[in-house]
């Protein structure tokens, strides 16, 4: 019986302190600096860890570069990033004369912020409480130099706390794609993150389910390592558009261990990324 108040009084406080992020005024959003110009914003979210949400952010961002966009990456998974790592940067972001962060830039020209880009050594543990990682993110945003971006792309950690609730406070973001992969936990998750964003008004533009199969090199034949797919009834159940099906491919994660995400060739998400980039 206690258990059950407990559980009634604490869904009441969340539930009060969630109606005022469905206000439309906007009130804790986080204005960019002067200098800075962003056109659109899109999260890439996921209910649970080991997905593949970094992967999907880096082609996504790598598919816009190729169709000549002006892109950036935000890499709002202060604690885990591995943005960077991807797409073969190191160093330092530099600073201007004002105390503006200056994006890192990729090969083919991609910006990013990361916390590993500001980190005194890469393998240093980010041990920050919610308040100064929240803080970080809005840092990445609004005390950045974003020169005329046309596509932001803004990495999340997994799970709906902290880091999601601000972005989608803070950032005018346009729309999110939810990251997952096939097991059957999988339909409870994506509900998670789908409930989240509705209670946010923010759009979904559909879901990518990654490791989704292995294609034999040899006979072409197709194997679902991690169980059936449901990813399509799940879509159907929510009204959703499946995006993209990713298959595990040992070159890819070749690619993108050695910092090369950027040439890695996937036909497999040309559809996705046409739909998203109009």
């Amino acid at each position: 019986m206690l258990n059950r108040v407990i559980i009634k009084v604490r869904k009441e406080i969340i539930d009060k302190s969630l109606c005022g992020f469905n206000m439309a005024n906007n009130e804790f959003r986080e204005e960019l600096d002067p200098q800075s110009s962003v056109n659109k914003v899109i999260g890439i979210v996921s209910g649970k860890g080991g997905v593949g949400k970094s992967l999907v952010t880096s082609l996504m961002a790598v598919k816009a570069m190729s169709k000549g966009f002006r892109v950036g990456i935000i890499d709002a998974d202060i604690t885990g990033p591995s943005i960077p790592k991807a797409f073969g940067l190191s160093g330092k972001l530099g600073v201007t004369y004002d105390q503006l962060m200056i994006p890192a830039a990729t090969n083919t020209g991609i910006n990013v912020v990361s916390t590993n880009l500001i980190l005194e050594n890469e393998t240093d543990p980010v041990i920050w409480r919610g308040p100064v990682i929240a803080g970080v993110v809005k840092q990445f945003w609004k005390d950045t130099v974003w020169n005329n971006i046309d596509y932001m792309f803004v990495d999340m950690p997994p799970g709906t706390g902290d880091v999601p609730l601000t972005v989608f406070q803070s950032i005018p973001v346009d729309g999110i794609i939810i990251v997952t992969s096939p097991q059957e936990l999988v339909s409870m998750i994506v509900a998670k993150a789908v409930n989240m964003a509705k209670k946010m008004n923010v759009p979904i533009l559909g879901l990518v389910e990654n490791m989704s199969y292995f294609e034999c090199p040899d006979c072409g034949s197709k194997h679902e390592i991690f169980g059936k797919s449901h990813i399509d009834e799940i879509a159907k159940k929510e009204g959703l558009k499946v995006l993209a099906k990713l298959p595990i491919d040992p070159e890819v994660a070749r690619q993108v261990d050695a910092g090369l995400v950027e040439y890695v060739e996937a036909p497999w998400f040309d559809e996705a990324a046409d739909y998203i980039l109009k």
